[in-house]
C-alpha cells in the first residue's frame, strides 16, 4: 500500500542560490545552479586560543572562577616571589578591573562561582581561612576542616563548593554548604596541582602531581554526590595547569611536564564527557595561571609563570562553536588573478586583473551570479579599491610599469580622477566610497613602499608612513580607521599596523605570514583575511583569520586554497573571488557556522 509520500509528495522550499536563511537541517533547492542542498553546521575546525586584555597585575598562583565573559582572578604572588597578594580582578570579556582585595592575601588557593557570588579558600600564606563574595565584598566566614593549598574545587557560588586535594598529595575532599565544610569521600588518587570543574554534585578533577617528584597524573576522577570514580584519562599527563567547564564538557590547558619543576607546555585538551581530545594549544605555554568558562566551547586562561610571571589572557573557541563557513558560490565571468574588489556580499564590485594580461574588466555581484559592465579606462592588474558597488576608487596598479591612474565608479561608469602622488602596485587600500580613501604600501618596480596616501574626493595628500616598508599588503576600514595586513618586505610578514587618521601603530600579528590575500573591507576593529601565500615555506592557504581589534583567530578555511585574490564584505559576510592562476571561482563567507552541501547523486 503506497504511503502518504508516494501519493502527494514532499515539498521542499525553492530558491534562486542558496538560500543563505536557511536554518540546520533544511533541505531546499537552488533553481540557479539546479542543486538539491542542505544545511547542516559547520564543526570540522579545531579550536583555537586568542589574545584577551591583559590583567593589571603579572602574577602565578591566582585562583579564579565564573565565565569567558565574566570572570574573576583571585590573589596570586608577583614578581619577585615568594609573596602573595589580595588583589582581585574582575574581567568582562574584553578587559581586567581591580576590584575589592582579598581580607587575606594568598597564593594557590581554591575558588568557585562567579562574579556576583564566590568563594576563595585555602592557599599558600593562610591554608585553612575561607572568605565569601557578594559581588561588592569580601567576608571571612568558616575556615576549612583541612589546611592545603595547591587543590581542585569547583562549585556553582558562593553557598556551594567542594574542594579536593592538594598539598601533601591528600586525598581528601570537603564540601561548603554555605555555613560550614564538611568532609567527604576522598579522591581515589591524592595530588597536588589537579584540576577541578563542575559544582558541587557533579565535578571532574584532572591532572596533578606527586610532590616535588617525577609523578606527573592524567588521571581524571569523576564525583557524583557520593564517591569518586576514575575515568577516562588525559593524552598528556600534567600539573599546575589550567581548566574549566562541566563534568560532561571541560577543557585542560598549560601546566608542567615531570619532574616538578619541569617544561611549560602549551597543550589544549577538551572532554566531552567520556573522553579527552587534543585541540588548539595556548599560544603561550604556561603553568600555574588560571582559566574560567562554562564549558568546552568557550575557554579563558589568565596569569601563570612562562617562566616570569605573566599578565597574558587568552580566549578559547571550540570547534563546535559559531565560527562561521564558506560556501561556493557563481563564478566570476573572467578568471583573473591580483584584482580588485568592492562592496558587499550581496552588491559587490570586481575590476581589473590578469588573464594573459592586464585586463579593464569590470563585473557586479548580486550574491550568487556576477553580470559583466562599463569596463575600467585603463587595464591593469595588482591594483587597490575600497568603496561601495555604486560608490568605488580603482587605485594604482600595474599596466606594466605601474601606474599611478585613479579611477572613481559611479555604479554606472568609470572616470579618471587626479592620480596618486607615488605610481605604484601591489598597496592597499580602505574607505567608504569615492569621496573618501587611504593607500599605502606598494612597490615601484623591485623596491617595496611605505608611503600613505589620503583622498578627499579631488586630491591625494601624503600623510604619514607605515612603520614597516612593503607591498603584496591588504587593507581594510575607512580613511580615518584603517589596517594594513601582512605583505612582503620579502620575505612574507605576519605585521599589521593600524592607522588612526593620523599615524600608523603596530599591533597584534596575524597568526601566519603571508601575502595576496583576500580581505572583508569594512572595519579596523573587526575584519577578516583569507587565502594568500608565503613562498619562502613555501605555501599556499586556505586559512581564514579574523580580527577582533586586539588579535586574531584561525577560523574556518576556504575551499579553495589559493593566491592572488579578492575579496570585500563584512566580518560575518564576505565574498572571495578569483585568484591565481586565472581563477573565476567565487565563496561567500557566512558569520554562522551554518554551511551548505550540495548533495549529488
Amino acid at each position: 500500500m503506497a504511503d502518504y509520500k508516494d501519493i502527494a509528495g514532499t515539498t521542499v522550499r525553492v530558491n534562486a542560490g542558496i538560500l543563505t536563511s536557511g536554518k540546520t537541517g533544511e533541505l531546499f533547492y537552488d533553481s540557479t545552479n539546479s542543486n538539491f542542498d542542505y544545511r547542516h553546521p559547520n564543526v570540522t575546525s579545531a579550536g583555537a586560543w586568542r589574545t584577551g586584555g591583559n590583567l593589571n597585575s603579572a602574577r602565578h598562583g591566582m585562583s579564579g572562577c565564573g565565565i569567558q565573559t565574566a570572570a574573576l582572578s583571585i590573589g596570586g604572588g608577583p614578581p619577585p616571589a615568594p609573596g602573595a597578594v589580595g588583589v582581585v580582578e574582575s574581567y568582562n570579556g574584553g578587559s581586567w578591573t581591580e576590584i575589592a582585595d582579598l581580607n587575606t592575601a594568598r597564593a594557590f588557593s581554591g575558588a568557585n562561582g562567579t562574579t556576583t557570588s564566590a568563594l576563595a579558600y585555602g592557599g599558600d600564606s593562610y591554608p585553612g581561612i575561607c572568605e565569601s563574595w557578594n559581588g561588592s565584598t569580601w567576608t571571612e566566614v568558616a575556615d576549612m576542616n583541612q589546611d592545603r593549598n595547591n587543590r581542585a574545587s569547583a562549585g556553582a557560588s558562593n553557598t556551594s563548593a567542594i574542594c579536593a586535594g592538594g598539598s601533601n598529595e591528600v586525598a581528601n575532599a570537603e564540601e561548603w554548604d554555605g555555613t560550614s565544610w564538611t568532609e567527604v569521600g576522598d579522591l581515589n588518587q591524592g595530588r597536588n596541582g589537579a584540576v577541578g570543574c563542575g559544582i558541587k554534585t557533579a565535578a571532574l578533577v584532572f591532572s596533578g602531581g606527586a610532590g616535588g617528584g617525577p609523578a606527573n597524573y592524567a588521571l581524571t576522577e569523576l564525583w557524583n554526590g557520593s564517591a569518586w570514580t576514575e575515568v577516562a584519562d588525559l593524552n598528556v599527563a600534567t600539573r599546575n595547569g589550567m581548566g574549566n567547564g562541566t563534568t560532561t564538557s571541560a577543557l585542560e590547558f598549560g601546566g608542567q611536564n615531570p619532574p616538578k619543576n619541569g617544561p611549560r607546555q602549551a597543550t589544549t585538551e577538551t572532554w566531552n564527557g567520556t573522553s579527552w581530545s587534543e585541540t588548539g594549544d595556548l599560544s603561550t605555554a604556561r603553568n600555574d595561571g588560571h582559566g574560567a568558562g562554562a564549558d568546552n566551547t568557550l575557554g579563558l586562561a589568565f596569569g601563570g609563570q612562562t617562566p616570569s610571571d605573566t599578565a597574558a589572557t587568552e580566549e578559547f573557541t571550540g570547534a563546535g562553536a559559531d565560527i562561521g563557513a564558506w560556501s561556493t558560490s557563481g563564478n566570476l565571468n573572467t578568471g583573473r588573478e591580483y584584482l580588485a574588489s568592492s562592496g558587499t556580499q550581496t552588491a559587490g564590485l570586481a575590476f581589473g586583473g590578469y588573464t594573459t594580461t592586464s585586463v579593464a574588466n569590470t563585473e557586479t555581484y548580486n550574491g550568487s551570479s556576477w553580470t559583466e559592465v562599463a569596463d575600467l579606462n585603463t587595464a591593469r592588474t595588482e591594483l587597490s579599491g575600497d568603496g561601495t558597488s555604486t560608490s568605488s576608487l580603482a587605485v594604482g596598479g600595474t599596466v606594466p610599469p605601474q601606474t599611478a591612474v585613479n579611477e572613481s565608479w559611479n555604479g554606472t561608469s568609470w572616470a579618471e580622477s587626479a592620480d596618486l602622488n607615488t605610481a605604484r602596485h601591489q598597496l592597499g587600500a580602505a574607505g567608504v566610497d569615492n569621496t573618501s580613501s587611504l593607500v599605502f604600501g606598494g612597490r615601484v618596480g623591485a623596491p617595496r613602499r611605505n608611503e600613505t596616501e589620503s583622498w578627499n574626493g579631488t586630491s591625494w595628500t601624503e600623510v604619514a608612513n607605515l612603520n614597516t616598508t612593503r607591498g603584496r599588503v591588504a587593507g581594510s576600514g575607512i580613511q580615518a580607521s584603517a589596517l594594513c595586513i601582512g605583505g612582503d618586505t620579502p620575505p612574507a610578514v605576519a605585521n599589521v599596523e593600524q592607522w588612526n587618521g593620523s599615524a600608523w601603530t603596530e599591533v597584534g600579528d596575524l597568526n601566519s605570514a603571508r601575502s595576496d590575500m583576500g580581505r572583508s573591507n569594512n572595519s579596523a576593529t573587526s575584519t577578516l583575511t583569507f587565502g594568500g601565500a608565503n613562498p619562502g615555506v613555501p605555501a599556499t592557504y586556505a586559512l581564514t583569520e579574523d580580527w577582533n581589534g586586539a588579535s586574531w583567530v584561525e577560523v574556518a578555511d576556504l575551499n579553495t586554497a589559493r593566491t592572488g585574490l579578492t575579496g570585500t564584505g563584512t566580518i560575518s559576510s564576505a565574498l572571495a573571488a578569483g585568484g591565481n592562476p586565472q581563477r573565476n571561482d567565487t565563496e561567500d563567507w557566512s558569520g554562522s557556522s551554518i554551511a551548505t552541501k550540495v548533495l549529488t547523486d
